[in-house]
């Protein structure tokens, strides 16, 4: 029962002292979310992100010294159990790219209503993938065109546990992600391959291995 009271550990990373300010002001009045270190860049905040083992990282993408995409990527490559949710603006085109393909569990945008941010915090803490639609509409349309299916290195990472018939249980635990992170990328791997179940979505898989 105490662990379900235990606040959200946040921390939030921008390198605009304004942003940091508005969002702690935004995050002080709820009781459970607790921010316990706020970083300007990447590297202060890959020190905060140690010392303070939070349960969620509030990511802005473009950072001097150590990028958000690197901050991410260091993330899941030293397979710390954090959610990352992205703050981003649409200016900051690649970069989302890259954090997509880079597991991040979430993305909010920079314009959205203030209490989006919170509600998004607390949706990737409970392990829920937060994906606006417009946010997912922007990046599909702009992910290289390719006479094979266009899948990514993630995608095809998951599809090919699919293809060993692996649950999602077992591919969430197998790639250190959440399984409606799983769900989110084989929703996008049917879609794309235009099937509509697993065992089409594996013999697709072998049929592309030939």
């Amino acid at each position: 029962m105490a662990d379900e009271l235990k606040p959200i550990r946040v921390i939030l990373a921008d390198d605009h002292e304004l942003v940091l300010e508005g969002l702690q002001a935004l995050l002080q009045d709820e009781t459970d979310i607790q921010v316990v270190a706020t970083a300007k860049d990447g590297a202060e905040l890959m020190g905060a992100v140690y010392q303070h083992e939070p349960d969620v990282v509030v990511l802005d993408l473009m950072m001097p010294r150590l990028g958000g995409v690197a901050c991410l990527e260091r993330i899941r490559a030293e397979g710390l159990p954090i959610r990352v949710l992205v703050l981003t603006a649409f200016s900051d085109g690649e970069s989302m790219l890259q954090a997509w393909e880079r597991d991040a569990d979430g993305f909010v945008l920079k314009t959205a209503a203030p209490r989006q941010t919170i509600t998004a915090i607390r949706q990737v803490a409970q392990g829920q993938m937060v994906f606006p639609s417009v946010v997912r509409q922007w990046l599909t349309e702009r992910q290289p065109r390719a006479s094979s299916p266009p899948v990514s290195e993630r995608e095809r990472e998951v599809l090919a546990l699919v293809a060993e018939g692996m649950t999602n249980a077992q591919i969430a635990e197998r790639l250190n992600v959440s399984e409606s992170t799983v769900k989110f990328h084989l929703q996008h791997v049917f879609e794309k391959l235009g099937v509509t179940n697993r065992t089409e979505a594996a013999a697709v898989y072998h049929r592309l291995k030939k």
